[in-house]
Parts: C-alpha cells; structure tokens; sequence
C-alpha cells in the first residue's frame, strides 16, 4: 500500500482564491493501520472525503455571497472543507467536523497553504451523545445524506448544535432524501425551503439538486 497520490488546485470566488491540496482521485486508499477501517470506512469510501464535489463548489460559491459577519458557524461532514476555507478566508468564525480520521490532517495542511489561521475541528460522530463543540448560528453541510438512516442522526446532531434562532443550509445533489429531511427540520420549528442553484457554470455537468435553507426563529 502506497501513500495516496496528490493534486493541487485554485478555487476562485471572486477576488479570493481558495487553494487546495486533495486526493488526486476517488480511486486513492491509504490505511495502513486500519484507523478507517476500525470505524466502518471501507476501501471504496475511503477516498470519498478527499475530493471536491460538485455540491460542495455549490455550497461554497452561495456561502460566498451569504451575510456570516458576526455568526457562529458549523460545517457538518465537511472533507476537503472548501466552505470552511473560505469562511476562515474571511475571519469568520467557522468549526468544520467530520468522520473520517484523515480530514484534520488535510484540513491543518489546506489553512497552511491558504496562509491562514487554524481551523477549530473536531472528529464527530453524529451518533455520539457528548461533543465539544457548543451551540451555532448557523450550520452549513453538502452532500452528506448518504442513505435513510443517515436523516434521524444529522436532524438530532443538527437540534443538539443549533441555536433557538438558528439558519442551516445544507446542498442535496439530488439523493431522493430532501423531503424526508424538510418533514423532519419542520418537526423542530424549521421553516423550509429548497432553492434551485443559478449561475453553476462553474460545474462541468447540470446540478439537478438543490440549496436546502432551513430557518428558524428569523
């Protein structure tokens, strides 16, 4: 087993330029002590935490023109955190969380290469009862529901991190699993609504998902 292989890239909004340094492709796996493993992440998965997504440049493009001055703000799953980098960009104060045990280590790497400060992380399991990180304004995440069961641990890890007045965005490229979220973000005093993304000529392919805004207390 080889150490994975490497890209680096520029991501611009605007006039800010987000570099990058990721997994050269989805098909990299490196897990010599069985650290992902240990924690169900297969070989298949492994390298899905290493790359950019097209949810996550719509995720990051729309937080580009969000008000976030003076917001706590949480990134759910974030992998590369390319939302979390610009918001650090910024001065925002921004938390980034994942599963996956090598996001921190990329995470550190990427705030380096940006010339920026740290980036508050903690590994999270959404399962978990008791974590570190406190209440947010808002709470932000691409792509992350994977399968059904996923839906009641995100919306519980969501309600235990939220604010009474909170806003959450979360992009959904198109997984058949935004209504079963918006009923359930509803049951918690959410308002919900689903916005088709505009102007994604930054993607290669048509994005047939949508924004997820959920708000409550506004």
């Amino acid at each position: 087993m080889t150490n994975p292989r490497l890209c680096y890239q520029t991501i611009e909004f605007g006039k800010i330029d987000i570099h990058l340094c990721t997994l050269r492709d989805k098909q990299e796996f490196y897990d010599p002590a069985g650290v992902a493993e240990a924690l169900g992440i297969s070989s298949a998965t492994w390298p899905l935490f290493g790359v950019i997504w097209p949810s996550s440049l719509v995720l990051a493009h729309y937080i580009s023109d969000y008000q976030t001055k003076s917001k706590r703000i949480l990134e759910v799953g974030c992998g590369m955190a390319l939302s979390s980098l610009l918001l650090n960009k910024r001065s925002d104060s921004i938390t980034a969380t994942d599963y996956h045990p090598e996001v921190e280590h990329f995470l550190k790497r990427n705030a380096l290469l940006n010339k920026d400060a740290p980036i508050a992380y903690e590994q999270v399991d959404w399962a978990a009862t008791h974590d570190e990180l406190g209440v947010f304004d808002l709470i932000i995440g691409s792509d992350i529901l994977y399968e059904d069961q996923h839906i009641a641990l995100l919306v519980n890890f969501i309600e235990n991190h939220a604010k009474p007045i909170c806003e959450v965005i979360l992009v959904d490229p198109g997984r058949g699993r935004k209504n079963k979220l918006s009923a359930e973000m509803i049951k918690l005093g959410y308002k919900a609504d689903h916005i088709k993304p505009k102007h994604t000529d930054y993607l290669e392919k048509e994005f047939k998902g949508h924004i997820l805004k959920f708000t409550r207390g506004l």
